[in-house]
């Protein structure tokens, strides 16, 4: 059995004064084994953040079950086990901190853990230390940037020691400097640390950073895969009304256009070295070539 199975999982939101129950999975069906890196994509409202909340036990399916661990998510016993396996960072950093100074906010999850405070102290250095802000623990957290507030949010997470973390478009609000210094951390924790990482995101240039690609559509799977197969598929994508990495899409429309160009391209690097290889000479004059 996976880390992480999720079986014929429907999940349908009350209904409200507004509208009535409405189901936004469908019967989703996604194992992810220890220490991937996956990453969830698809349009707004297809079905990405509820499958987010589910995997921590924020929200309980409907309709199938999801393990972790082999602890099903919905079994009340089992929640706080969960709850500590698998942490979940959402989009908005300044919706996350719950203190006033860096090492106190990171600090939070372990205390009401009912964590020994020694244990409490050597986990929050070493989180800090993970995201490469132990410098800031005693910094004021209204004062931090985006990306550094994000870094935060994701320490607090790994005070509490999870063995995955599932992070819900953790860039949308940043800049490129931010969203940079928390791809890395990202990577870090997975490569270093082995934490499962779940990541939702938009951007299709940090999609292609992952081991799996999932893709997401009106409540279902898509399609899943490493990044080149799933982007190698173009035309599926768009009919889907999904991006693709900007490589990718100019090696489209170039292919579309004429040129031998491979269909698996994921990045700059790789489209320039093809263009290398089939760029037809340029023309210096009439019938010469330089």
């Amino acid at each position: 059995m996976s880390f992480i199975e999720a079986r014929g999982v429907r999940f349908a939101y009350d209904p409200t004064d507004d509208e009535p129950a409405r189901e936004v999975l469908h019967g989703v069906d996604l194992s992810i084994e220890k220490g991937e890196f996956v990453a969830l994509l698809g349009h707004n409202g297809c079905g990405k953040s509820t499958m987010a909340k589910l995997l921590n036990g924020m929200l309980h399916p409907t309709g199938g079950n999801i393990t972790v661990g082999g602890a099903d998510t919905a079994d009340e016993s089992h929640l706080y086990e969960v709850r500590c396996r698998v942490g979940l960072i959402q989009q908005n950093p300044d919706n996350q901190l719950v203190a006033s100074i860096v090492e106190e906010d990171v600090a939070f999850g372990p205390e009401n853990l009912g964590i020994e405070p020694k244990e409490i102290r050597r986990r929050v250095d070493d989180a800090l230390k993970s995201v490469d802000m132990y410098e800031y623990r005693e910094h004021a957290t209204y004062k931090l940037s985006g990306g550094q507030k994000q870094r935060i949010a994701i320490a607090g997470i790994i005070a509490m020691q999870p063995e995955c973390i599932v992070l819900d478009e953790p860039t949308a609000m940043l800049d490129p400097r931010g969203r940079k210094e928390v791809m890395d951390t990202i990577h870090t924790l997975n490569r270093e640390k082995g934490i499962t990482v779940v990541l939702i995101t938009h951007y299709m240039d940090e999609a292609v950073q992952a081991g799996r690609v999932v893709v997401m559509d009106s409540g279902t799977i898509l399609m899943q895969g490493t990044p080149r197969q799933v982007f190698s598929q173009v035309d599926v994508l768009k009919a889907h009304a999904l991006d693709v990495p900007q490589a990718s899409e100019l090696a489209y429309r170039l292919r579309a256009l004429g040129w031998q160009m491979p269909d698996d391209i994921l990045n700059e690097d790789e489209c320039i070295a093809a263009l290398q290889v089939c760029l037809p000479p340029v023309s210096a004059g009439k019938g010469e070539a330089t």
